[in-house]
């Protein structure tokens, strides 16, 4: 299925604004101007109806600075007719009063009244006039307020905030949040004020470890060991383990669970953790205890594949070979390891005789199609290119949704046009762009069927233009109180809320997994965010799976995925070296997930991973004598310079330019003398660097993503001619 842009996705209605006075409007930016020239007044209503989807004027302003939209929010709140937006902007400016002015009294002005007429949110309405009271000494009035907000909505998560506003006066309401909502933030605060006072309260630990799983948990989980480890319940053991766990401290997770309850699933840990500790004696000790305790427990699966992995030889293929049908989900996998272990072995007939079983028993698991593919390119590889046809095109009946099967159905399509069979061939590439819009192999699919959506060689001149979507996207899961606040950008409300509603579940549903990336992003934990909505796609559950399928075919889901951080610097250094900014942004996701100061183990640094000597020999080409490589301005002016500096190298390709980035100068060149260039696809396939070709691949996916999801005209040019 085809994404649409947001726009068409949630249509705009327009509000003429007469902006009144010069001086106003020079605190204006740009892109507010514009927006304010675009607001019309709409019909609406005597009593608005509640819509996440309505067509709104104050969503796009959600990520707008308070100084900057505060005209428009008067503009939109100062309406006679009710309105959702008019408590929209009412909310909006009464909190960004109490967050900067801390103006209790005119705070007090656009909240008057507006719980009843704004009701999804009328607990945070109650907390912030209880805020602007205590902003104006009326500190009685206040707590009044917080107690009505106890009273009238004593279920609601939120309640926990007028808990501890009102403990700041009386310690007993802060016993109270920690009784009726454990699983909230604030109430972690409390926890963590409280033991400030007395440490040795070890019931508040345990509260800590066991709905708090953020990092900053860790000192909590060490004392709860050190100093009350004797007195701990083997379920308590677990709590403290599975924190241990969730934050990749797997040692001492490893420590916990010895002591915790005796689980299969435990025991896979335990003996996991040792593994990735780089302590394969005691890992193997628990795979194997595991493996006779529990001999048909799920996990027990998956151990006897570790232990392969952790042998040679008979030994690991007497693992391999215990992973029978009790085990359907790893039953492919083992037979996968163990022709490759006997291939390695020199044992081809016996490799081949488990490659047909593979095939025979398990014809539609990604490793069948892995094994086809193998076959179908060495049939390729010897010039066999009917065979290599066949192979690869019963990926695509078998196997549909392996990660395999983009590329296998793209190169159906090129071998049929080296076959001649042109029809053949365009069908296959067809087939590839409306099966697997997503990947790389739609793009180059698109490209041999003609589509005018540029290849390696005129990317970079392609006249795109950037178009990032001006509202949020609606959660797909958590409460209407949270998915208004997210899409109001009241980030840590919306945030604490999502958190308190989803607990300590051991395992989120897939939307909430979806919103959690979306919220690491938000926090500025980019590379986190984005491969939390990644991994989406490695949930087993059938179940899950459907769901993911459902969720990958929206918009939001994409979107998530490939955002766009630092679209103005991309944009304004992209215009500045004359290169396309969907590529520039596509290499930044592929080199740093848009973590500002990550670093790689040779030093590599920020955005575009720009090696401090690299750096240095920059530097004075473009006139800079102060810069910093974590400082995102600073490392995209220097980034792009080398990248059009790549791109002079090669007369404006795409393709090497992005390799010599990746690979050097020096490789390129000679991988050009080496390999013909009259094929780009066949030269990418060529590349002997696997890091540098799996790198290609995945910057001009990232490409086609971008264009896709920020250019609208592309996929004017894609439907064109089907």
């Amino acid at each position: 299925m085809k994404i649409k842009n947001i726009k068409n996705l949630i249509p705009l209605s327009t509000l003429l604004i007469v902006i009144v006075g010069v001086v106003g409007a020079t605190f204006l930016t740009p892109k507010l101007m514009k927006m304010l020239d675009e607001i019309a007044i709409s019909p609406l209503q005597e009593k608005p109806e509640y819509r996440l989807d309505a067509p709104s004027e104050v969503l796009p302003l959600a990520d707008v600075a308070p100084k900057e939209r505060q005209l428009a929010l008067e503009t939109i709140a100062n309406q006679e007719k009710p309105s959702l937006d008019r408590n929209r902007a009412r909310f909006l400016l009464a909190s960004d009063i109490l967050r900067g002015d801390f103006d209790g009294a005119k705070a007090l002005n656009y909240l008057k009244n507006l719980d009843k007429e704004y009701p999804i949110l009328a607990p945070y309405i109650i907390l912030r006039r209880g805020r602007a009271y205590e902003l104006t000494n009326d500190i009685e009035k206040a707590k009044e307020i917080w107690q009505q907000l106890i009273t009238e909505f004593p279920e609601e998560l939120v309640s926990a905030e007028a808990y501890y506003k009102l403990g700041n006066y009386d310690p007993q309401f802060w016993q109270e949040a920690i009784k009726r909502f454990p699983q909230y933030p604030r109430t972690h605060e409390i926890a963590r004020k409280l033991l400030e006072k007395n440490p040795q309260q070890k019931d508040l630990l345990l509260l800590l470890a066991t709905y708090d799983l953020s990092p900053q948990t860790k000192p909590i989980l060490d004392r709860l060991v050190k100093e009350f480890g004797k007195e701990l319940t083997p379920q308590q053991w677990d709590i403290i383990a599975n924190n241990y766990w969730q934050n990749g401290n797997y040692l001492q997770a490893t420590n916990a669970y010895k002591k915790g309850t005796s689980t299969p699933e435990n025991l896979y840990r335990i003996a996991r953790g040792y593994q990735v500790s780089k302590k394969p004696v005691e890992a193997k000790s628990f795979y194997l205890k595991l493996v006779g305790e529990f001999p048909d427990a799920p996990d027990t699966g998956l151990a006897l594949r570790r232990l392969a992995a952790m042998s040679q030889g008979d030994e690991a293929l007497s693992y391999l070979s215990k992973v029978d049908k009790r085990f359907p989900q790893e039953a492919p996998k083992a037979l996968s390891q163990k022709a490759t272990i006997l291939t390695l072995l020199g044992r081809f007939s016996e490799a081949t005789e488990v490659r047909n079983q593979l095939l025979q028993q398990f014809p539609n698991s990604n490793e069948a199609a892995d094994s086809r593919w193998q076959v179908a390119q060495e049939f390729a590889r010897g010039n066999n290119l009917v065979s290599a046809w066949q192979w690869a095109q019963q990926i695509s009946v078998d196997n549909p949704d392996s990660d395999v099967a983009p590329k296998a159905g793209f190169w159906v399509g090129k071998w049929a046009e080296k076959l001649g069979q042109k029809e053949e061939s365009q069908k296959a590439f067809q087939f590839v762009l409306e099966r697997y819009p997503h990947s790389y192999y739609a793009w180059r699919s698109a490209v041999r069927l003609g589509k005018d959506v540029g290849d390696f060689t005129n990317i970079r001149n392609l006249p795109l233009k950037v178009e990032t979507p001006n509202t949020r996207p609606i959660p797909p899961a958590g409460s209407n109180m949270f998915k208004e606040l997210f899409l109001l950008g009241e980030n840590q409300e919306a945030i604490d809320l999502f958190k308190g509603e989803i607990g300590n579940k051991p395992e989120l549903t897939v939307s909430e997994q979806f919103i959690q990336g979306l919220i690491q992003q938000i926090q500025g934990q980019n590379l986190q965010g984005i491969n939390t909505i990644w991994s989406l796609k490695n949930r087993e559950k059938p179940e899950d799976y459907l769901e993911w399928q459902i969720l990958r075919n929206s918009s939001e889901y994409w979107y998530g995925l490939f955002p766009f951080h630092y679209e103005d610097l991309i944009v304004k250094w992209s215009q500045e070296r004359k290169l396309n900014p969907f590529l520039v942004v596509s290499l930044i996701r592929q080199e740093s997930r848009f973590e500002k100061e990550i670093k790689s183990p040779v030093g590599a640094t920020g955005l575009m991973q720009i090696m401090p000597d690299t750096g240095k020999w920059i530097a004075p080409q473009i006139n800079v004598t102060k810069y910093s490589l974590i400082d995102p301005n600073d490392n995209i002016k220097m980034g792009t310079w080398y990248l059009n500096h790549t791109h002079e190298t090669y007369n404006g390709n795409s393709l090497l330019a992005v390799a010599s980035y990746n690979a050097g100068p020096g490789n390129v060149a000679n991988w050009v003398k080496r390999y013909s260039l009259e094929d780009f696809d066949e030269f990418v396939e060529n590349i002997p660097f696997p890091e540098t070709k799996g790198y290609i691949e995945s910057v001009f996916a990232n490409y086609w993503n971008y264009v896709e999801l920020y250019d609208p005209q592309i996929q004017e040019k894609i439907e064109e001619s089907k």
